[in-house]
């Protein structure tokens, strides 16, 4: 359902309007109900939004500014869409000079079920240097991996013919986010079971030295 709603079901509503004569941004604009509706579903059964659904209302919000921008030709709507992920990645970049980066509050929304304890719980995490480091590193990848992409997607709009690229643009659009998230299930996993390791190190130590004392 998720990808219907998210993937399936705005593409063929923007298709469908587009043919029939709506300009761009109301498509846009009426096409982005179905995530939302998406989000609704998802908060009402799960109690919680899911991750793919949050990282398509951010890319819709993006999209729509981005529309603002009035481009009106197939190239300039090509590397439009090139700018809703570029942003997005700096977006991810610039959150690395906060206090804490945009991978932090994206793992606090989707670790925790929202109630004051287990929020405590995950901002009490920051304090480990391993998980600071995860959440950086998180974070550095999405950002770098969208502003290249971006960048990838411009190069292809002024080389491919343009019935090519609408084809190939949604690809690599899912396709890199797609990669980024089983690279973060994967990376996240691994990042967890280190700071069990050295968790139980640091209890096993501390157990030796109040023995020895």
């Amino acid at each position: 359902m998720t990808i219907g709603l998210n993937v399936v079901a705005p593409i063929i509503t923007y298709n469908m309007l587009s043919d029939h004569g709506w300009s761009e941004f109301s498509a846009l604009l009426l096409s982005s109900a179905w995530p939302v509706l998406d989000s609704v579903v998802s908060l009402a059964w799960r109690r919680k939004l899911d991750e793919f659904a949050v990282v398509t209302l951010v890319f819709l919000v993006i999209t729509a500014v981005v529309s603002l921008a009035g481009a009106h030709s197939a190239r300039a709507l090509l590397i439009k869409d090139s700018g809703v992920t570029g942003l997005f990645g700096l977006l991810c970049l610039a959150t690395l000079l906060a206090p804490r980066p945009l991978m932090f509050y994206f793992g606090r929304k989707f670790a925790t079920d929202g109630t004051p304890g287990s929020t405590a719980w995950w901002n009490g995490l920051w304090q480990f240097e391993t998980f600071r480091t995860t959440m950086n590193r998180m974070t550095l990848v999405w950002g770098l991996a969208y502003v290249t992409e971006a960048l990838v997607r411009v190069f292809l709009a002024y080389t491919l013919e343009t019935k090519t690229m609408v084809v190939v643009s949604p690809i690599m659009i899912y396709g890199v986010l797609a990669g980024l998230g089983v690279w973060t299930a994967l990376y996240g996993k691994r990042s967890k079971a280190e700071g069990e390791r050295l968790a139980a190190e640091r209890e096993a130590r501390e157990a030796r030295e109040a023995a020895a004392s």
